[in-house]
């Protein structure tokens, strides 16, 4: 699925259009959020792909989405 990375105010967000959603990203599997797990404040964990630590944001990607923890 296609999501969008963004960071306002520090924090990271996930906003994925085809749901009409946007949530926090509230935990990273790595230090880096690329190539890992990040799990949104809906409970949802997305897989991200592989990236250069130094990509800018915002950003759209295909995601993979692991569970939707509700």
């Amino acid at each position: 699925m296609k999501v969008m990375i963004r960071s306002a105010g520090g924090k990271l967000s996930a906003y994925v259009a085809k749901k009409d959603l946007e949530e926090p990203i509230v935990e990273v599997e790595k230090e880096g959020i690329w190539g890992g797990k990040v799990t949104l404040g809906n409970g949802w964990v997305l897989e991200l792909p592989e990236m250069p630590a130094d990509t800018r944001l915002p950003i759209t990607v295909e995601a993979r989405k692991l569970s939707s923890g509700e």
